[in-house]
């Protein structure tokens, strides 16, 4: 594609940043003005930014939601590049740091909050209160019946999206996506956990992962909350 034909349609011109004007006027461009529209007014906490908490971050940022809350107390490892959403030069920094860097030059203009600390079942409703969607995404397998305990609790009547089962390299469709309550979702197989051989791995986690950032995304259009 000619380069200058191309940066003419685009109306950004190399190296700079586009204007907020313009990034919205192509998300809407993009998705409708309605649903643009109803995505700008949402917002969703991502609980743990591993695997699937960073590419759900990535997706939902991508898309335009109006503001994320990103919650995580650990720093980047080498040993998260396998799957993670973060980049060599970003080991040792927190992650709630990286990732907000990462999502900012994807969309300089969207409203990020973080939050560096160990989540607990009893903090969750103080920290979350008044976000739309709750997506869960912690490694910790204790923490994950705690979050939901916590949302159906303290946060009634939120929007829920938790994860459960996606190691190794199985079948791409066992991982799907299930209600088990009035907009309570829980996404992957509910089988395959780590163990030998089945390790947590980019592709699998990222097809459970955009699972959730759908979900949640679903939730914030009311689609399915009749059915």
């Amino acid at each position: 594609m000619n380069i200058k034909k191309y940066s003419g349609f685009s109306g950004v011109n190399s190296g700079k940043l586009p204007d907020r004007a313009l990034v919205e006027k192509v998300l809407a461009e993009r998705h409708g003005v309605e649903i643009q529209s109803r995505i700008q007014q949402g917002v969703v906490a991502v609980l743990g930014l591993g695997g699937l908490g960073s590419a759900v971050a990535v997706a939902l940022v991508r898309i335009g939601v109006g503001k994320l809350l990103l919650a995580d107390y650990d720093v980047v490892e080498l040993s998260n590049l396998n799957r993670q959403y973060y980049f060599a030069d970003q080991i040792g920094l927190p992650k709630t740091v990286a990732l907000r860097d990462t999502l900012l030059r994807i969309n300089p203009y969207v409203c990020l909050e973080t939050i560096n600390e160990r989540l607990s079942e009893e903090r969750i409703p103080c920290l979350f209160k008044g976000v739309d969607v709750l997506v869960e995404c912690f490694d910790d397998p204790v923490m994950k019946p705690a979050a939901l305990r916590a949302a159906l609790t303290g946060l009634k009547g939120v929007g829920y999206v938790g994860a459960s089962g996606m190691a190794g390299f199985g079948d791409n469709n066992r991982i799907v996506t299930r209600r088990i309550y009035p907009r309570v979702y829980l996404v992957g197989d509910e089988e395959a956990e780590v163990g030998p051989n089945r390790g947590l791995m980019a592709p699998r986690v990222g097809i459970a992962a955009h699972h959730q950032a759908n979900q949640a995304l679903r939730l914030l259009l009311g689609v399915d909350e009749d059915t």
